[in-house]
């Protein structure tokens, strides 16, 4: 199985002659608008699957489709597409289903949905371990102020009848603090703060939840970027910049495959690890009789790594 993560971001640019450049979203900002899918499973960290760059007024609906690029790299079992609410539409959900994959999108609270989560019965809630969460160890019960329940939903249901999709509505509510009861003062009533999720994926409840909190790995794609090619976009022309958008997406991935050959340590990596450890190497390239060695530091602690990465990478030599 794979999960296919969608998230659009801003890169900030300056001056008026940059092409595409637009005030947007951030007011009074002059930004451009990639946008990108990653893919990744749930033992491997994820790569770039689609990429592209927008204007800075672009709505953030307009997703790259990946799905295809998923079954293309091997994901022949059942896909999961992550987004954030900006993606809960119905014409998203209709590509997610055309292309044979499942969706779970963060939901736009509006009153259909708050009285749908309101009718949910208090018996209906399950208490989630967060990694903070611990056990009364009178009562033995867990301790949390996260609890999740589910119902049946269906969506979309102002458009035409062809359009509705039904699903389930995931819901975590977590305990909103008062701030003024830590003293001693007791509660009158319970206060949460609800946090829907639509999906149709097959898996439980408590699963389902987990997997689509995960969809915050595709953020540390976006950090890897803007530290590296994405701190900016140099050119003028807007065609140029796509094409360095596409080009550091290229270098991201052979990163990655480049980390999960160095070994388990350099898998698990950001891409700047991996360009510090194994890229930058203060090495020497030699020439003699017709020979090239490579000089590599001394005490160097990445040299299993660096050696296991050169071994999978060239084929023994044919004799």
């Amino acid at each position: 199985m794979a999960f296919v993560d969608v998230d659009p971001t801003h890169r900030r640019v300056f001056g008026r002659a940059k092409q595409g450049a637009e005030v947007g979203r951030f007011k009074g900002v002059r930004t451009l608008h990639p946008i990108l899918a990653t893919l990744s499973t749930p033992l491997a960290r994820p790569v770039i699957a689609a990429v592209r760059l927008r204007r800075g007024k672009a709505p953030d609906a307009r997703a790259a489709e990946a799905i295809a690029a998923a079954r293309q790299a091997g994901a022949t079992g059942t896909v999961v597409v992550r987004a954030d609410s900006q993606f809960y539409n119905a014409d998203v959900v209709a590509a997610c289903r055309r292309a044979g994959a499942h969706l779970s999108v963060t939901v736009r609270m509006n009153p259909h949905d708050a009285a749908t989560i309101s009718a949910i019965p208090e018996t209906a809630w399950t208490a989630i371990r967060y990694p903070e969460a611990f056990v009364d160890p009178d009562t033995g019960e867990l301790i949390s102020d996260a609890e999740v329940a589910e119902v049946e939903y269906t969506a979309f249901t102002g458009r035409t009848k062809a359009e509705h999709v039904t699903g389930r509505l995931i819901v975590r509510r977590v305990r909103r603090l008062d701030m003024e009861t830590a003293s001693g003062q007791g509660e009158l009533f319970s206060s949460w703060r609800y946090h829907p999720v639509f999906t149709d994926s097959p898996f439980e409840v408590l699963q389902a939840e987990l997997q689509h909190r995960q969809h915050a790995i595709v953020e540390q794609v976006i950090a890897d970027g803007k530290g590296s090619a994405l701190a900016h976009l140099p050119s003028g022309r807007f065609q140029a910049n796509a094409a360095w958008l596409t080009l550091w997406a290229i270098t991201h991935n052979l990163l990655r495959a480049a980390g999960a050959l160095a070994g388990v340590f350099h898998a698990k990596a950001t891409t700047a690890t991996i360009r510090t450890h194994l890229v930058h190497v203060p090495a020497r390239l030699a020439r003699t009789a017709r020979r090239l060695t490579l000089h590599l530091p001394s005490r160097w602690p990445w040299q299993h790594a660096f050696a296991d990465l050169f071994d999978a990478a060239h084929s023994p030599p044919e004799r």
